[in-house]
């Protein structure tokens, strides 16, 4: 099997992947989604990238009942980020369905709006641990109608502590049940995890041939990493690009740093609050900072197809984080560069987690000291969202209609549930911003801001 309609689904779900481009199966859904959809536990090595968040989502969609009275399917994942792109990707495989409900739940946001939400209906929720396991205490939602069990990205929500929560969860939970584990390596703890979560699970592995990612991976010692990273940025001249630090002081200084430098950054670590996270989560993806530096914290949970070079400013400690650092490039099929600069204490660490990769000589680059990653685009941020009935139909027909923008000069349009952000061409922002300040969507006026 090949294509999705070589599967047993519901002609209206085939018609929404369809439209949504998903005709072929990826590797992982090819082999997981028989053994998924005829309800077997599974145990899945997938990197990221590898499609495993529709391979789980298609098959939970269709044997989800709206309009319950309690939820029906419990995801458990590492980090926030990760939670609302599974969720964001479940509402689209759910179109075609309608009243399927969706909630995330993940701390450094409202607990209170979080137990509003419950309260209005939960088909299927997602979540981290610590916020989980702090609802269910507050008895914000019950477990004892879930059938189906999904840990994503185990391995990481394992080394982040989490093995004490997610087991206090699953023992509140209905014994007959499916329960699908998706882990990106397999270290014993993974084993041993799932010898207690699984019921005659079956394994799923791709061929490593099968599961090798289009990245051309470099390593170059270096005296000097400032430098280095600007030759490293001037020589590959990406569109999109991640910069990887261990410490959250140090990703401060490298943006401050670029920035001084001329380079347009965005900065993620744990010390951003939630919708800080968010924005530049969102003008990273826009183009509007065409720079994302970050911690680990980015390392799982960033589904941006277009990212086309990741550097490892510091080089990580362990071969997992490696691994799903540069799992960030190179996706959906599409060719990516990973390049390490590394000094000479970290010549140690490559030899003992990455053996293979072979330190180069950083002058053998080719740069282009004319090249600046700058945003073509910036952002606009709407006070109005979902909840308002906005749409990205709405917001694009004022512009263009209305404020007389060409369609040409507006970017990627992303409607929440209370904010819209919108990025527009740097030549006409100006533009754009006064006349939504002074103009109305949808006859009506709402706040607008240049981030």
């Amino acid at each position: 099997m090949t294509y999705f309609k070589d599967l047993n689904l519901p002609s209206n779900l085939l018609n929404n992947l369809d439209s949504l481009g998903y005709t072929k199966m990826t590797p992982i859904q090819k082999i997981s989604l028989p053994h998924i959809l005829n309800q077997k536990d599974i145990i899945a090595k997938a990197k990221t990238g590898s499609g495993k968040t529709l391979a789980f989502s298609l098959p939970l969609v269709q044997h989800i009942k709206a309009k319950q009275q309690h939820p029906q399917a419990l995801i458990i994942t590492p980090t926030r980020e990760l939670a609302e792109q599974i969720a964001t990707e479940i509402k689209r495989i759910a179109r075609y369905k309608p009243d399927v409900k969706v909630v995330t739940l993940y701390g450094g946001t409202s607990l209170t709006r979080q137990v509003e939400s419950l309260q209005k209906g939960a088909d299927i929720i997602v979540g981290t641990p610590g916020r989980l396991l702090d609802h269910f205490s507050r008895e914000s939602f019950e477990l004892e109608e879930i059938k189906t069990l999904i840990l994503d990205e185990a391995d990481r929500m394992l080394d982040m502590g989490f093995a004490e929560d997610i087991l206090k969860l699953v023992s509140n939970l209905p014994k007959k049940r499916q329960t699908l584990l998706f882990s990106a390596t397999y270290p014993d703890d993974i084993s041993k995890l799932s010898e207690k979560v699984l019921t005659d699970a079956i394994r799923v592995e791709l061929e490593e041939q099968e599961q090798t990612l289009k990245i051309q991976e470099h390593a170059f010692y270096v005296d000097n990493k400032e430098k280095a990273l600007i030759t490293t940025l001037q020589s590959f001249q990406p569109n999109l690009a991640i910069i990887f630090c261990n410490t959250k002081v140090k990703t401060t200084e490298v943006s401050d740093m670029l920035n001084d430098k001329g380079f347009d950054v965005a900065t993620l670590n744990g010390d951003l609050e939630q919708y800080q996270r968010q924005e530049m989560m969102l003008q990273f993806a826009n183009g509007s900072l065409p720079i994302l530096v970050a911690t680990d914290l980015a390392s799982r949970g960033l589904d941006i197809e277009s990212v086309e070079l990741i550097i490892n400013y510091d080089f990580p400690h362990k071969e997992e984080e490696y691994t799903h650092r540069i799992g960030r490039t190179g996706r959906a099929d599409k060719e990516g560069i990973a390049v390490s600069l590394c000094n000479e204490y970290e010549k140690r660490k490559i030899d003992e987690i990455h053996p293979t990769l072979k330190l180069k000589d950083i002058k053998e680059l080719k740069v282009n000291k004319n090249f600046y990653m700058q945003g073509e685009v910036n952002t606009l941020c709407i006070d109005g969202g979902k909840k308002k009935k906005l749409r990205a139909g709405d917001i694009l027909g004022t512009l263009c209609k209305d404020i007389g923008l060409n369609v040409k000069d507006i970017g990627k349009i992303n409607v929440l549930n209370t904010h819209s952000y919108v990025a527009i061409n740097k030549n006409v922002i100006e533009k754009a911003f006064n006349g939504l300040k002074n103009g109305k969507i949808k006859k009506r006026k709402f706040r607008v801001w240049w981030l």
